[in-house]
């Protein structure tokens, strides 16, 4: 596990943009399991590719018209137990972090696995989310 203080400003990026932070099981299963419309969920972590690739792609994805009506965030390394029930809802894809998925009404219809999100750059995973909102969204 990461210290708090490190990942705070790395938790930041994403909910000084109005991301909501999930730290629990109990809050991971209270938004995706009552989630009615879209829902967003990124696992955000300390890798390079999450501040390079993630965290901006995932902010200018979200600079449209059509987005997800709720954007929410967990932390691999620092909130164990909301990532793994997170990670619950993301069957059948395995652990990755980063990720993001995309729910419509508790349905999980868009995933982004972290080796979509390493190779690409943040205009690619922007570009790739926003296909997903104009379809979902």
């Amino acid at each position: 596990m990461y210290p708090e203080h490190l990942v705070a400003p790395m938790k930041a990026d994403l909910t000084s943009v109005g991301f909501e932070q999930l730290i629990s099981a109990q809050e991971v299963d209270n938004v995706i399991a009552n989630s009615k419309g879209t829902l967003l969920v990124v696992v955000n972590s300390v890798c390079g590719c999450a501040a390079g690739n993630l965290r901006p792609g995932v902010k200018l994805s979200i600079q449209s018209d059509k987005k997800p009506a709720q954007l929410t965030t967990v932390f691999a390394g620092v909130d164990g137990e909301a990532v793994a029930q997170a990670r619950k809802y993301f069957l059948p894809y395995p652990p990755s972090s980063p990720s993001v998925a995309l729910f419509k009404d508790g349905e999980l219809v868009h995933f982004l696995e972290r080796h979509h999100i390493e190779g690409g750059t943040a205009a690619m995973i922007a570009e790739n989310l926003q296909e997903a909102y104009n379809e979902f969204c």
